[in-house]
């Protein structure tokens, strides 16, 4: 096993990774197109054009979160039993149907079901794709594949974002319905290479010899197996001081506090978007071959930074001052981000037993998926009662936190495979042998 630190070029990855690998990555910018286009407009849409009050809004944006972990243990059992690929297929149905079902329906009940049809396809889609990803993409170029495939994904959502803003008008019904409707339209690419060129992989994997169907490990005996219970839990807390906090945490305090405008807002989600575009593939280079686990407390220390600069946007609230802090905060934060997708998942999927998989995954995802619900709320409690600095103080400590898991607790618990520093040989390099 070689344990060499050298850094190949993109180049090499690309000429390494299998042609499945490269038919995935060529439809991520354009599914996430559709993602772009209706993100930035969920409140807008059900607030002013469907007449929910802002509260009703907060109930069914939680139902997509919640619907999320209600299906990640049975998720997880599905993807096991039969094959990634297939799973996908209906992650891909559940989230179209979804989308149609919310620009059509004028209904309460109508909107919470097609609202919960997408939370069940995300839930399962992160799950999903990532079991898909790990059957196809060798490990040794796995952290590679997800820092692409998350610039790619990002790219398109800013193409989104940017067609949505010059399309949508609050003054008609029928811009925002087109919008739900090419969302859904946007999986039709990944769905065909689904069924016709990758119909052959992404399938159930048996079990090792000795180990019987019903002998298949529930999710407690996941949680204590090697490094899942600190993997779990890093997943949980990073989650709720990350993204829950950059996609409720945020645009509350800037708004509240710092008195920023929604153009201040759109500002700082397109100036994360930028730099993680900008900046990812040259993350990944330098990255290669360095502890993940460090990798991952440098993430927090820049999460710790990009808050403490949120709260500097209270300092002179409704100033331009007060919207360039926000944007560094997002900018900050999107720098953390380029360290984050090379790592948690590859690690994951390094731990994970092929015939597992998707347990594997579906357990992270729901830890991940239950911040999504928790961490708007305490957001909501923290900032809306005046205990703006606290809610600051809360996410420091929780960065610090999450340093502390993945340097004290998960590299104990690593091999050096799993924690980046050593790697078996690449597709190429076993072709040389």
């Amino acid at each position: 096993m070689s344990t060499s630190t050298t850094r190949p070029a993109l180049s090499a990855f690309w000429h390494d990774l299998p042609r499945e690998g490269k038919l995935m990555l060529s439809v991520i910018a354009f599914e996430f197109i559709g993602t772009g286009l209706v993100l930035p407009f969920w409140v807008v849409y059900l607030h002013e054009m469907r007449g929910y009050s802002l509260d009703v809004v907060g109930v069914l944006l939680a139902v997509m979160a919640a619907a999320g972990v209600v299906v990640a243990a049975p998720g997880g059992m599905l993807i096991d039993r039969v094959g990634p690929r297939i799973a996908m297929i209906g992650v891909i149905l559940f989230t179209a149907l979804g989308q149609v079902v919310v620009a059509f329906t004028s209904t309460l009940p109508g909107t919470t079901i097609g609202i919960a049809l997408i939370g069940v396809g995300f839930g399962m889609g992160w799950p999903t794709a990532q079991a898909l990803v790990a059957s196809i993409v060798p490990s040794p170029i796995r952290a590679r594949y997800f820092g692409v495939n998350f610039t790619l994904l990002n790219l398109g959502i800013g193409i989104g974002g940017i067609i949505g803003g010059l399309v949508v008008d609050v003054d008609s019904l029928a811009s925002f319905q087109a919008m739900y409707v090419a969302d859904a339209f946007s999986y039709v690419p990944s769905l065909l290479i689904l069924l016709i060129p990758l119909r052959h992989v992404g399938g159930p994997v048996p079990s090792p010899d000795g180990v019987e169907d019903g002998e298949k490990p529930s999710y407690l005996k996941i949680l204590r197996a090697p490094a899942m219970g600190t993997m779990t839990t890093l997943m949980f807390v990073s989650g709720f001081v990350g993204y829950s906090q950059l996609n409720a945490g945020m645009p509350a305090y800037a708004r509240a506090i710092g008195e920023v405008s929604t153009r201040g807002l759109g500002f700082a989600f397109a100036a994360n978007t930028f730099v993680i575009v900008l900046l990812q593939l040259v993350v990944l280079q330098r990255i290669e071959g360095r502890r993940r686990t460090r990798v991952i407390a440098v993430m927090s220390a820049l999460w710790a930074g990009s808050w403490l600069l949120l709260a500097a946007s209270g300092i002179a609230p409704g100033t331009v001052a007060a919207t360039l802090f926000v944007a560094a905060c997002a900018s900050v934060f999107a720098l953390g981000e380029t360290l984050l997708q090379p790592t948690m998942p590859v690690i994951l999927n390094d731990l994970a037993p092929d015939h597992l998989r998707g347990r594997y995954n579906a357990l992270t995802a729901g830890a991940f998926q239950s911040a999504a619900i928790l961490g708007p709320i305490v957001a909501g409690l923290l900032i809306g009662n005046g205990l703006h600095l606290e809610f600051i103080g809360l996410l420091v400590v929780g960065c610090g936190l999450t340093a502390w898991l993945s340097v004290v607790r998960l590299e104990l618990q690593l091999d050096d495979v799993a924690n980046g520093v050593a790697r078996a040989p690449a597709p190429s390099e076993q072709h040389q042998t």
